[in-house]
């Protein structure tokens, strides 16, 4: 298990000597291995300047005092749709930069014309890179509060600084699950091995929030995958007794596992739940690249789990109605079950569906373009309405 990220949320004028000192404590004081720290900020449009801040510049101000990616915010449902055509260019203008888009809020409002915006700017960040690469500096959120340590939901609220800690803990739920003879057992040792994790990195926050007078605000554990059969999440779906996920019984596999978590006692931010990332799991994006999952199993799995749909890896050629559809179905899964959602769609220029995926990063596996079903919504869902979908267990009027 390591940390994926120490996250610093905080406003954009925050002092630069203590973050700098914050950092280069957090960097060595756990005893888990901590992969990057990184700065969130509240949602730009409420701060940035436009033009009179270069997007290069600002990141390597953050970057000098040691952060190592920075998360900008999103663009609200109450900001100006303006603010989503800044997108590209902030994102082209360095690789430390993330950004995303709100398609749907806290209150159940879905706005159908940010939908269809965010499909054509899904469309235009995958050219900034030959590759496609751009996408994965850009999300989609759907019912998405502050204060998840993950990138690139993660946002500050505004106020006073605090800080949570993002895990990469899918190799927990692989060994609980391999040194089990069943289902109670698995489930008991992913329970205990969660919180005797958590007590240690809790341990070391609370030290680090009293040194710097900077609030921790929690774990978010989501179980994260790395690219290797031994820290795969659909590999421990697999070792419960599918033949592949997938198959018939991965959707209780992916809630048996995420409600493991539920039952963890430790103080808890952002999904804390299942984390399925195609390209970073090395066993999902072997399924992907065989065709045994598809872009509408990982929604069901949404449903019982953790995070949505998280670089897929899609045709080049999908059109925004198609995109527009997906993140659709995202904001009124969130909705409905009133979750946090997020979707990190990643056209990939001249491929198309079956098409093997390799891209030259060590958080990525090998894989295959996804299908995207021909066609994409029509008529009055590609309207520029703007509604509210109540919660699954709200009465209507």
């Amino acid at each position: 298990m390591e940390i994926r990220s120490v996250t610093l949320f905080c406003d954009p004028n925050f002092d630069p000597e203590l973050t700098a000192r914050f950092y280069a404590a957090a960097r060595t004081a756990f005893t888990f291995p901590v992969q990057t720290v990184r700065l969130a900020l509240p949602p730009f449009p409420d701060w940035w300047e436009g033009a009179a801040i270069a997007a290069s510049d600002f990141a390597a101000k953050w970057q000098s005092v040691g952060a190592d990616y920075i998360s900008l915010g999103p663009v609200k449902l109450s900001h100006p749709a303006d603010w989503v055509d800044h997108i590209p260019d902030l994102l082209a203008a360095t690789d430390v930069l993330f950004a995303s888009i709100e398609i749907a809020d806290e209150n159940g409002r879905i706005d159908l014309h940010r939908i269809h915006h965010t499909a054509q700017i899904i469309q235009q960040v995958s050219t900034i890179q030959p590759n496609g690469f751009g996408n994965l500096y850009l999300a989609a959120l759907a019912n998405c509060p502050p204060g998840s340590p993950f990138f690139p939901v993660a946002y500050h609220a505004g106020g006073p600084p605090t800080f949570a800690i993002a895990v990469e803990a899918a190799d927990l739920a692989l060994n609980a699950i391999q040194s089990a003879q069943t289902l109670a057992e698995a489930r008991a040792n992913l329970v205990a091995a969660i919180e005797k994790a958590a007590e240690e990195m809790v341990s070391t926050a609370v030290t680090l929030a009293n040194t710097f007078h900077i609030p921790f605000h929690g774990l978010d554990f989501s179980l994260a995958p790395y690219p290797t059969g031994a820290q795969s999440l659909a590999g421990a779906m697999e070792a419960l007794g599918l033949p592949h996920v997938g198959a018939p019984g991965s959707l209780f596999a992916a809630a048996f596992i995420t409600e493991a978590i539920d039952r963890a006692n430790f103080p808890r931010c952002g999904f804390s739940g299942l984390m399925l990332p195609v390209l970073e799991d090395s066993v999902l994006a072997l399924r992907a690249g065989e065709g045994q999952i598809t872009v509408n199993d990982l929604l069901g799995y949404a449903a019982v789990c953790g995070v949505g749909l998280d670089t897929i890896p899609l045709p080049g050629d999908v059109d925004t109605a198609s995109l527009g559809g997906i993140l659709l179905d995202v904001a009124a899964l969130a909705s409905r079950l009133d979750k946090p959602l997020t979707a990190r769609l990643m056209p990939l220029p001249g491929l198309q569906a079956g098409d093997p995926v390799q891209f030259d990063f060590p958080y990525f596996a090998g894989s295959g373009v996804m299908a995207v079903p021909d066609g994409g919504i029509t008529g009055t869902l590609q309207s520029r309405e703007q509604l509210n979908l109540r919660g699954y267990y709200q009465p209507c009027d």
